[in-house]
């Protein structure tokens, strides 16, 4: 009976199955399973199966087939004296269901099951209670069973890229846990008992939809790591500072508008916060974070570095980019640990653009050089001299005839006042800086009379069609609500980087299709729902193609012909194919896998 059993679920059998007219599931070869019953270790990984072959789950109950023969054994296939399976690797098959005889195989101490197509997890996990690794990540679960809590040693539950909206509220009886990620689902709270989890180490809580995190969690006393990347937090608990344990802290891509509040966070080393609405760098703050190594403050609105952030004497990485910072504090050179310093995309006053593009101990060098100037601080405004505008316009002449910079930024303007074009009439300037106001459309004046611009974070909702300039490199746009590119920008013949993240565009911009000299597209953070690769071919130096955070449902397998392209990223979007598996491996590996599916 047991063999027939075993025929019947696919293990060894030679003779089709009956009533079946679909091919034969992929068999278990019978070498894997005589080396898992001396190892007890069994990897199925990648192979095809759609459900899980009987003999499999029980590989420690039957007899195993050469049992049945007259057959004569060496010591090492002794199959009565087999280990009992701990380690089951059944990732990246098309399983849509798990078996209630996983029972079967009580010493499992590991369970991989990512990379399927699994909707709910079978009442018989709870049964294993030797458990200490279960991974069903990068399925399409919709909740977890009450019978995981009931796993006493289990330290490792990954259950990131699902369809989870809620957490069971016990979960707070896995004593024994250590790694805690549930990322990439669709988490609106997080459960109370979570402060019962003080063993827990590393905790990822990114891509859901919190909006506030339980003070609770400060109980969590060995936490380490706690990622908490693109929700919607607008603030953190101070409470958190007394996580006497934690070192690595990600606030990136949520709603912040200033530095968490930590009293007494003495102990932290790394601070990501990029990506916020963060406008401040509070100096009481920063006295409190003695020990940070990393601080990352990318893509907020920073206005200026306070003198105080010299107290981050053990600081390795300032990551400043893309903030709204015109001076810095000469002080900063001083940082002796400092090996990394990045402050491109600021309006930078003082600073040569040459000299930011030398790296960060020329830089550094240079801001200690200026300590001892007798000259106006770095946090002072410059005195008005004859040849300063009006106060309404405060142009910055130097920065025009020195720097080549027009800057005239954070004003809430609703159009740029002519003197300030007056300013630049006789003047070459190669980069403008109108962000943050609320222009409407870009001025003509603007685009019609510079060889190169920058115009990035105004609230622009259109961009009127006489008013391009074909010696532009740089066009930057980003944090706006533009909809659509007018046809006469296909004048840009120079253009070749553009960003056009944060916007409101459904389609793919046509006009891009025509710019032969792109090198970079950045069209993150759109409506963006298909795009043509067969036109995309066609820009032959485009090199980097950021599409993170669309609405396409489909990835066309042509765009694998883009051979030239070194970064594409596709993160963010509805589609099924390629899976998150294969966006891991990077781009070379994309475009091969999508020259695959081309039809033949």
């Amino acid at each position: 009976m047991a063999a027939a059993r075993r025929a019947r679920a696919g293990g060894g059998g030679s003779g089709p199955r009956f009533g079946r007219a679909a091919e034969p599931e992929p068999a278990v070869p019978q070498g894997l399973l005589r080396l898992a019953r001396r190892s007890g270790q069994l990897n199925l990984a990648g192979r095809g199966l759609s459900h899980v072959p009987e003999h499999v789950w029980r590989i420690n109950v039957d007899p195993p087939e050469e049992a049945q023969q007259n057959l004569s054994f060496g010591a090492a296939d002794r199959w009565w004296e087999q280990t009992d399976l701990t380690k089951l690797i059944l990732a990246s098959n098309k399983l849509q269901e798990l078996s209630e005889d996983v029972k079967l195989l009580p010493a499992l101490s590991t369970l991989d099951v990512h990379d399927n197509q699994l909707t709910s997890l079978p009442s018989a996990l709870g049964q294993l209670e030797n458990l200490q690794k279960l991974d069903v990540s990068h399925n399409q679960l919709r909740s977890l069973p009450e019978e995981l809590l009931q796993l006493p040693r289990l330290r490792s539950l990954l259950v990131q890229h699902n369809q989870l909206s809620q957490l069971p509220e016990g979960l707070g009886q896995l004593l024994s846990l250590e790694e805690l990620d549930v990322s990439n689902n669709q988490l609106t709270a997080i459960p109370s008992s979570f402060a019962l989890l003080v063993n827990l180490v590393r905790l990822n809580l990114a891509c859901n939809q919190l909006k506030e995190l339980p003070a609770d969690l400060s109980a969590m006393k060995s936490l380490r790591q706690l990622d908490c990347t693109k929700n919607y937090l607008e603030t953190v608990p101070p409470k958190l500072a007394s996580m006497a344990s934690l070192e690595q802290l990600y606030l990136r891509k949520n709603k912040l508008r200033s530095l968490p509040e930590f009293p007494s966070c003495k102990f932290l080393k790394e601070l990501h916060a990029g990506e916020n609405q963060i406008e401040m760098l509070n100096a009481e703050n920063l006295k409190q974070l003695s020990s940070l190594c990393v601080l990352e403050l990318r893509d907020n609105k920073i206005k200026a570095v306070p003198e105080e952030i010299t107290v981050l004497q053990k600081l390795e990485r300032l990551d400043l980019a893309n903030n709204d910072i015109s001076r810095l504090p000469y002080t900063l050179g001083n940082l002796p640990q400092l090996k990394f310093l990045a402050l491109e995309g600021n309006p930078l006053r003082t600073i040569r653009r040459d000299l930011l593009q030398k790296g960060t101990q020329e830089l550094l060098k240079y801001l200690r050089s200026k300590i001892q100037d007798d000259g106006p601080g770095p946090n002072e405004e410059s005195p008005v001299t004859a040849m300063t505008l009006p106060s309404q316009s405060k142009v910055n002449i130097h920065a025009i005839t020195t720097l080549k910079l027009l800057e005239y930024s954070d004003k809430q303007a609703a159009e740029i006042p002519e003197a300030v074009f007056d300013a630049v009439a006789s003047n070459a300037v190669t980069t403008v800086n109108f962000s943050k106001n609320q222009l409407r459309d870009i001025p003509p004046r603007y685009l019609g009379s510079f060889p190169t611009g920058i115009c990035s974070r105004a609230f622009v909702s259109s961009i009127p069609e006489l008013c391009v300039s074909c010696c532009f490199s740089f066009f930057h746009n980003r944090n706006n609500v533009l909809t659509a590119l007018p046809e006469e920008m296909e004048a840009l013949k120079k253009l070749h980087t553009i960003n056009l993240a944060f916007n409101r565009f459904k389609v793919f911009p046509s006009v891009l299709y025509h710019l032969p000299a792109l090198e970079t597209i950045l069209l993150s953070n759109n409506q963006v729902g298909s795009i043509d690769p067969v036109q995309l071919k066609g820009l032959d130096k485009l090199g980097t193609l950021d599409l993170q955070n669309n609405d396409l449902l489909q990835v066309p397998p042509e765009l694998g012909n883009c051979e030239n392209l070194r970064s594409l990223l596709l993160e963010g979007n509805p589609f099924r194919t390629p899976r998150a598996a294969v966006l891991a491996k990077g781009t070379a590996a994309l475009l091969e896998y999508l020259r695959s599916r081309i039809p033949s």
